[in-house]
């Protein structure tokens, strides 16, 4: 614009009016013009700073430990539900209270180191197993059962729910230990037990299952839950209605993933950058903001995980990352092995054949590890079967079947048109 104004004042040949006409220009019309052009480049720098998330910053790391050998102060794994790491005694008087509610008064939660197909038969709840409750007055003989617990279930099922409110593209989250959690449910008793009375300890035999019993097991993962403060005042958004809520990140980590756990109403869209997250809000007070950090995970020198640390996290390779980019999936068995073999969790297993069949006989190898997503366009009767068929390479682990599952799972989120299901080949 401004070559434009001096091209016209070079054509005006009478120096009098080329200098009231340079006056007037300069005076307004230049201002105006830099002014323009200051808030264009202001607006392509925020362009430009807000970074795209990148996906292995929000890769989920899971493990499992007993209770007694869990760090407080680990580098990067924390208690996936935070009251686990307390240890909760058994009251009678509560128990008694709910059964007589008709309630089903839960003793305690244990974990089943084996296989799933072991535990299939125990999804139902209706095993009954023999135990004791020692008090101060003696033994009481008492009657269990299993339930499976779905308190870890639930919270995946949250973060879930925080990765859609921060339009993250969710990536199904590598939890091999959620279903081996079993609740112990106070059946019966043979002996009338009073209020007073309190449970030193409850024994009970699990039949074949107790070989793989264990208490007090505590699953971990890397997210982290921080509570952020605002840096300075909200300042009002482009569209003068909601306001943008800044979050530093410079004392938390810049290398680390981050989300904004809040009601859905008060989240309009999140910026990122590399040092800050902005959270455009109806809100206009300043406030906490609670946030989920996914803790990138650092080598250790002292200690060793007790359990096998597993996660959701992809090979780094050319193939994947040009395949995140487009947005169309590609309808060929090679494309299904490229999708197994982009994860880290493929080790020690490979996919040999995908089969698509009308129906299966009996019950599935693998299960979902996405219950919660629900498929409202298409009916589950009318979908056809596909079976990819894996083998093991090398050892076995008593988590190998809940690995198939999270590959089938993610498989499963490529073809939502099929049913897909994994089996030893």
């Amino acid at each position: 614009m401004k070559d434009i104004v001096q091209d016209r004042l070079a054509r005006i040949e009478d120096l009098e009016q080329r200098k009231l006409l340079k006056s007037i220009l300069t005076g307004v019309f230049l201002n105006l013009v830099e002014y323009q052009e200051d808030l264009n480049r202001k607006l392509e720098e925020r362009v430009f700073m807000e970074m795209e998330a990148r996906e292995d910053h929000h890769d989920i790391y899971v493990t499992v430990c007993p209770k007694e050998e869990m760090d407080p102060i680990h580098e990067y794994l924390f208690p996936v539900i935070p009251e686990d790491a307390e240890r909760k005694p058994c009251e009678l008087k509560g128990l008694l209270a709910q059964a007589r509610r008709h309630e089903e008064p839960v003793l305690m939660t244990v974990f089943l180191q084996c296989e799933y197909s072991k535990l299939r038969t125990l999804l139902d709840g209706r095993r009954r197993f023999t135990g004791e409750a020692v008090t101060a007055n003696g033994r009481h003989a008492v009657t269990v059962s299993l339930r499976p617990n779905r308190a870890y279930l639930n919270e995946l099922e949250r973060l879930y729910t925080v990765f859609q409110k921060n339009n993250m593209p969710w990536k199904t989250v590598n939890f091999p230990y959620a279903h081996k959690f079993f609740d112990v449910i106070w059946t019966s008793c043979e002996d009338t037990l009073r209020d007073d009375e309190e449970i030193a300890e409850i024994r009970f035999h699990l039949e074949e299952f107790d070989p793989f019993k264990k208490l007090h097991m505590v699953p971990m993962w890397n997210i982290e839950r921080l509570e952020l403060k605002n840096v300075g005042f909200p300042i009002p958004a482009v569209d003068k209605v909601n306001f943008e809520h800044v979050l530093s990140l410079r004392k938390t980590g810049t290398e680390h993933g981050y989300l904004v756990d809040g009601e859905e109403e008060a989240i309009r869209y999140i910026k990122r950058s590399p040092e800050e997250l902005t959270i455009v809000s109806p809100q206009e007070k300043a406030g906490i903001w609670s946030v989920l950090k996914m803790t990138k995970p650092v080598p250790t020198k002292l200690g060793r995980l007790p359990y096998r640390l597993v996660s959701n996290k992809k090979k780094n390779s050319f193939t994947s990352g040009f395949a995140r980019k487009q947005a169309i999936t590609v309808r060929a068995q090679g494309e299904i092995m490229r999708i197994v073999s982009s994860f880290e969790a493929s080790e020690g297993l490979e996919l040999e054949q995908v089969d698509i069949i009308d129906r299966t006989e009996g019950a599935a190898s693998t299960y979902s590890m996405n219950p919660f997503i629900s498929d409202n366009v298409r009916v589950e009767s009318d979908k056809k079967i596909m079976r990819l068929r894996f083998r093991r390479l090398g050892g076995t682990s008593f988590i190998d079947q809940d690995m198939m599952s999270f590959l089938v799972s993610e498989v499963q989120m490529y073809f939502p048109e099929y049913k897909c299901e994994g089996e030893w080949a």
